[in-house]
């Protein structure tokens, strides 16, 4: 199978590319038996940075805790992440073919617009604690972020928005134009190679390689609301979706910072911070019970019209983030799930799933062949100061994609969707309805139901939340005998 690498480097800190001074970074394993990088992102590298550079000690301080956080915390060197030139890949509704020109750069612009949420350190104390990063124990509240980031994108800028500056930003290593891999498969040739990126070799390798162009009203418009998100998500009290805010609410559900968070406990959060936003105002989000998402419930949150029904023709909606808790599986994820996880990321309802690996979570924002494509939160960045005008949105936007698995993943996690208006719900409900009942659906039980009427029609609402202050009072009583091995008592287990 012809395949070809979009990305052949680490993770490197902005301290690290800040003090580059022009020189290719690199990983020493690889560069040491003399290979070349290879890439679907095409060049980039840092812009002359006119900060002056700080002292050496504290040059030297950081990059030993870059590296020391990044390896502890899960973060892996991987030299390469190959994709099929012969397979589409999917996000959030867009197939991209590699095959084409236009795609590959239509999927590098749509990767590299995706709000990218990490551990950061050197932030405000979290209130009543010594916390002053979230290295170790945030990453399920990272994942979080991410995909509420994603939510709010399309709430305020569309499906199709992608970041202009997408291709322009500092890129990782300097880049040559992909080619494919030499591997032998029937009926392809191992010689051909891949669609070529247009760079310009005039520039020096660290220089950005695109050439801007002039905005338009519109486009000036949407960068002010993508500025004003990534500030919703800052490491600041005041920030309605940062790291204090949603450590705070999380208190409710028995957490506390240096807790793990399981990806149903997150989706609360989310939940939680959304309702107490008032520049959200125009949007809700609604959190499943039992892996069933009760259409009835749904309405009534997200119906606006104080003189009329849900259901009512004349009736107005606000936009709602549907939030899907679950269990695919036992102690390992069940394959007979992997299609019909497929066919969700396919739908452009979907903004992404918030899971990953025992103690390790990342978002996943879609898929090529039978691995799923995502963000990894697992890098621990300086904290950015997002009340300066014009504060610097590199470190919010990775362009390095990244595939693991569908049987390396955690059976635990959290699926999400997005619908502006009632309109957009039914058709939502109608989609997910076809796949999850569909016949290439290999499980006697589907992952989650859609069915009409409220809970309290079923009996659940009690249920519920006697089950959820029992839940509250057993983590307090038992959470030193649980703090070794992630808790499996938020899900149903499919």
């Amino acid at each position: 199978m012809n395949s070809v690498s979009p990305t052949s480097v680490q993770y490197l800190s902005q301290d690290e590319l800040r003090h580059s001074e022009g020189k290719q970074l690199f990983n020493p394993r690889a560069s040491s038996q003399g290979r070349t990088y290879s890439g679907l992102f095409p060049g980039g590298a840092a812009a002359r940075c006119q900060q002056s550079e700080p002292d050496e000690v504290d040059k030297i301080k950081s990059k030993l805790l870059s590296t020391w956080n990044n390896v502890k915390y899960g973060w892996t060197v991987k030299t390469k992440t190959n994709f099929s030139k012969v397979s589409p890949v999917h996000i959030f509704g867009h197939t991209y073919h590699f095959e084409c020109d236009e795609d590959v750069e239509g999927f590098q612009k749509d990767f590299a617009s995706r709000i990218w949420l990490t551990y950061r350190r050197d932030f405000q104390q979290l209130e009543g604690t010594m916390w002053t990063t979230d290295c170790g124990w945030g990453c399920m509240l990272r994942s979080g972020q991410m995909l509420l980031a994603q939510g709010l994108i399309v709430h305020f800028l569309g499906k199709d928005w992608t970041w202009p500056d997408a291709l322009h930003t500092p890129g990782l290593v300097e880049m040559e134009p992909m080619k494919a891999t030499h591997l032998p498969y029937p009926s392809t040739s191992s010689s051909h190679q891949g669609p070529s990126i247009p760079t310009d070799r005039s520039r020096g390798p660290w220089e950005l390689r695109a050439p801007r162009h002039t905005r338009s009203p519109d486009e000036l418009e949407k960068e002010r609301y993508h500025r004003k998100i990534i500030s919703w998500f800052a490491d600041r009290p005041q920030a309605h979706f940062g790291i204090h805010r949603l450590v705070s609410l999380g208190h409710s559900s028995g957490k506390k910072a240096g807790d793990w968070y399981g990806p149903s406990v997150a989706a609360h959060i989310i939940r939680k911070a959304v309702d107490c936003c008032s520049e959200a105002g125009n949007l809700v989000v609604y959190v499943s019970q039992d892996c069933t998402v009760y259409k009835g419930d749904v309405a009534n949150l997200a119906n606006k019209s104080e003189d009329r029904t849900a259901w009512d023709p004349g009736a107005v909606w606000k936009a709602v983030i549907i939030l899907v808790p679950m269990r695919l599986g036992g102690e390992a994820f069940n394959p007979a799930y992997v299609d019909c996880v497929k066919e969700l990321l396919k739908l452009e309802f979907c903004i992404g799933i918030i899971g990953g690996k025992p103690r390790h979570s990342l978002y996943f924002v879609g898929y090529q062949d039978d691995a799923l494509l995502y963000l990894d939160p697992h890098y621990c960045q300086p904290f950015v100061d997002t009340t300066k005008e014009n504060f610097p949105l590199e470190s919010f936007h990775c362009n390095s994609p990244r595939k693991t698995a569908f049987t390396k993943v955690d059976p635990s996690c959290t699926i999400g969707f997005y619908a502006h208006h009632r309109t957009e719900f039914e058709e939502l409900c109608l989609h997910l309805t076809q796949v999850l009942n569909s016949s290439t659906a290999k499980e006697k039980y589907p992952m989650f139901s859609i069915v009409e009427g409220c809970a309290q029609e079923y009996g659940l609402e009690e249920l519920s939340a006697h089950f959820s202050q029992q839940k509250v009072q057993t983590r307090q009583s038992s959470r030193r005998g649980r703090a070794k091995k992630p808790s499996t008592e938020d899900f149903v287990v499919l």
